[in-house]
């Protein structure tokens, strides 16, 4: 009855429906690869079945646990350093008093979201690089070595984690502002008859309105703890930064396109899902008890 009352409706969000079918749940047949020695020219239907090896491998390679250990590393700086810059950045940006001052920073610090991994790997390549802007600055003004920013891997993970960031929090404290914006005048007013200068008013009546929704964000996060951002760093990575830079996703591509590896590729990836999965019910858990927050 209430698909007949309205199917308009339903009928709009049949593409989407198909398109995911087709794209998102056609391919996790593929999943059984996770329990075969695959063979492309055996097939799915064909190739043994092993069980669990393939899962039992990936804690006996060397390479597949640093890959887990460097995403999980990788990740949560991401995540944490994610929450807080925004924050700070929202909160300071929001204090500007001058509309044309606000909106121009607004826009240089929004603009970087919108560009392609593929174009900021360029550019960085283009600063970090030995002969790049910066070590030409280096060697030339200072008289020091050469700093090979993209091929030390003590300054891989730096490097990756600070160029996510000036791609993404612009986009990220949005989120801040429209909460900010969102926030009762009244309270502001009621605080300064207090006495409360600005810093006193962000500390007591800006930061405890947005809590809820930096609980929200912050928990949702946990969804994303593996995932590392395979489009950065499949693009500055090489093989000198496999030790701190290579991550599961970027381990998978690897060992499963390039290696021939098509089961135990398979197989890392469904354990990553499967972990992802399970943090994203329990985040969606926390988001609701102490925020409220739900989708259904």
């Amino acid at each position: 009855m209430e698909i007949r009352k309205h199917w308009p409706l339903y009928l709009l969000c049949l593409p989407a429906l198909v398109f995911v079918l087709i794209f998102s749940y056609g391919p996790m047949v593929g999943l059984v690869m996770a329990f075969q020695d695959y063979k492309p020219w055996l097939g799915m239907t064909g190739s043994r079945w092993i069980g669990l090896d393939n899962f039992e491998r990936i804690f006996q390679y060397e390479e597949a646990t640093q890959a887990i250990v460097n995403t999980l590393i990788i990740a949560v700086i991401k995540i944490v350093v994610g929450i807080i810059v925004p924050i700070v950045m929202a909160i300071l940006l929001n204090e500007i008093r001058l509309a044309g001052l606000k909106k121009s920073i607004q826009t240089l610090v929004y603009l970087p979201h919108f560009l392609s991994w593929v174009t900021i790997a360029g550019i960085m390549i283009d600063i970090l690089g030995l002969d790049g802007g910066i070590n030409r600055i280096i060697t030339g003004w200072f008289g020091s070595e050469p700093i090979f920013f993209l091929g030390d891997p003590n300054l891989f993970r730096p490097t990756v984690i600070v160029s996510d960031l000036w791609k993404n929090f612009g986009f990220g404290m949005i989120v801040y502002l429209a909460t900010i914006a969102g926030i009762d005048p009244s309270f502001y007013e009621a605080s300064e008859i207090d006495g409360a200068n600005r810093w006193q008013q962000i500390w007591h009546v800006t930061l405890p309105s947005m809590l809820p929704m930096i609980i929200v964000i912050a928990t949702l996060s946990l969804g994303g703890i593996l995932d590392a951002g395979f489009d950065q760093i499949f693009n500055l990575y090489n093989p000198l930064v496999y030790s701190t830079g290579d991550i599961i996703d970027t381990y998978v591509y690897r060992s499963s396109l390039l290696n021939g590896q098509y089961g135990f590729g398979t197989a890392v990836g469904l354990f990553k899902s499967g972990i992802s999965l399970i943090l994203i019910v329990i985040s969606y858990r926390i988001a609701y008890k102490f925020a409220n927050y739900k989708i259904f």
